[in-house]
């Protein structure tokens, strides 16, 4: 059974006409993340957010959100994870690891279009560690750029059967689809991205291309940059606060991606 798609009678107006017809949606439900960790060899838990999602590969989305959000640092730091119902999971951290819980002041709440509300503060918003600038030495074939929307197409499986979903792809340097993720939230698939290479034992993105299937706002970048990643691409536009986060680390953006044109947003040397 796939738990990302439901089946609802509508009723279709077309050619003057009304009838009830069968259709296809995406699935948009909460899923609660939870933390327990150690002080003082004492078990404690935290609830560090509420995120509605497609369900579906949610133990990577639990562990990429916790990455890209700084409050871990590598997959190694975890001892187990468990799901408490359909829609609660809790990650439990080995004793003697430190998080960072700075990171973790939200509100619990983080809707399908929104990866960063629920903040407690501006200052919380950027949760990239100095210590993550990294050289971004990658050159690509700006040809290479043109032909990824259409692979992407292809495996968009949920998107083909209701429209209403995004998705975060993980291309080779040669144009090769290596992963994608879909969610009903853009942030999300990201993080499930995100997660299961970290489960896996994979974070290494030095030599790929992000194809996201919609706009690139500032936390897209975010999470790219906490994963290394040197080139990003969008069907959709960027934000100015994506672009300055761009030009930050280095990172190469290209926007509004067709199949024969795209705009170029930081890193136009990179391409040859």
């Amino acid at each position: 059974m796939n738990t990302a798609i439901q089946k609802i009678l509508i009723q279709k107006y077309a050619e003057n006409k009304i009838a009830a017809i069968a259709d296809t949606i995406a699935v948009e439900e909460p899923l609660e993340i939870s933390i327990a960790y150690y002080t003082n060899d004492k078990l404690q838990f935290k609830q560090i957010a509420v995120t509605m999602r497609t369900p579906g590969h949610d133990e990577a989305l639990a562990i990429g959100f916790l990455f890209t959000e700084n409050i871990i640092t590598r997959q190694h730091v975890i001892d187990k994870i468990e799901t408490k119902g359909e829609n609660k999971i809790c990650v439990f951290i080995k004793n003697n690891f430190t998080i960072n819980l700075k990171n973790s002041e939200r509100n619990f709440y983080t809707t399908s279009s929104c990866g960063v509300c629920g903040k407690a503060s501006i200052q919380s918003i950027k949760t990239i560690p100095q210590d993550n600038y990294y050289p971004n030495t990658l050159k690509i074939d700006k040809n290479i750029l043109l032909n990824l929307k259409n692979i992407l197409d292809t495996q968009q499986s949920v998107f083909k059967e209701t429209g209403g979903i995004h998705a975060a792809a993980l291309f080779s340097i040669d144009g090769k689809i290596l992963h994608v993720f879909e969610d009903v939230g853009r942030h999300n698939a990201l993080d499930k991205l995100i997660g299961n290479l970290l489960v896996n034992n994979n974070l290494d993105c030095s030599n790929n291309i992000l194809l996201l299937s919609g706009r690139a706002s500032f936390e897209l970048i975010q999470k790219a940059v906490m994963a290394q990643i040197p080139i990003v691409c969008a069907i959709g536009a960027p934000s100015s606060l994506a672009v300055e986060l761009a030009i930050e680390f280095d990172i190469t953006l290209i926007g509004f991606l067709k199949n024969n044109s795209y705009n170029v947003y930081n890193g136009v040397e990179k391409l040859i």
